[in-house]
């Protein structure tokens, strides 16, 4: 379990920040702008649980993503190439992309086929989701982006990516089941 008694520790004013192997890194590095934006997904994701009504049926496996972000962080936190999980090294695993991908099949059931791209938009909590999405995929450009420079987990970069994808279904099954989908219309505005 995690104690924290004091927040600011003043070992980042260098402009560093430690990783769980004891190492640091700037701030600037390329682990960090993963993590960090992993951190700002996670962030949007709670905000699209805090829209009011409509994400109810949503919230468990919301709060559950969002632990697992919070596992992701870990994962990209200890560089190294064994990625393997063990009590002192929390890594991603492929249950975790499984589950997801369950997620992305039970919800996408239920909705008509895509007949054109979608606006990010619809209802509120679409829009929140939307949100996301797309800052869950500027962390796996990070992240894949530190994978052409540093071995990463490939469970992780394979979690972020269906993310995404679930996001994106999850964002039409709240938009009234797809109906409510806010079709992009090519070139309208010439």
């Amino acid at each position: 379990m995690v104690k924290l008694n004091k927040i600011y520790t003043r070992t980042g004013d260098d402009g560093t920040t430690g990783l769980v192997d004891g190492s640091r890194r700037a701030k600037h590095d390329a682990r960090m702008e993963a993590i960090g934006t992993v951190d700002e997904a996670n962030s949007l994701i709670g905000f699209a649980v805090a829209s009011p009504g409509g994400l109810a049926p949503h919230e468990a496996a919301l709060v559950r993503i969002q632990n697992d972000l919070f596992d992701l962080g870990a994962d990209l936190a200890t560089p190294g190439e064994d990625f393997a999980p063990s009590e002192m090294v929390l890594r991603i695993v492929p249950a975790q992309v499984d589950w997801l991908e369950h997620q992305i099949d039970a919800l996408n059931e239920a909705l008509p086929p895509l007949t054109s791209f979608i606006l990010p938009g619809g209802t509120e909590g679409a829009a929140r989701v939307h949100l996301a999405r797309a800052t869950v995929r500027r962390a796996e450009r990070a992240a894949t982006a530190l994978a052409a420079v540093e071995p990463v987990n490939p469970a992780a970069l394979a979690y972020v990516n269906r993310l995404s994808d679930y996001l994106f279904v999850l964002a039409r099954a709240l938009n009234g089941g797809g109906t409510g989908d806010v079709l992009w219309v090519p070139g309208q505005n010439r």
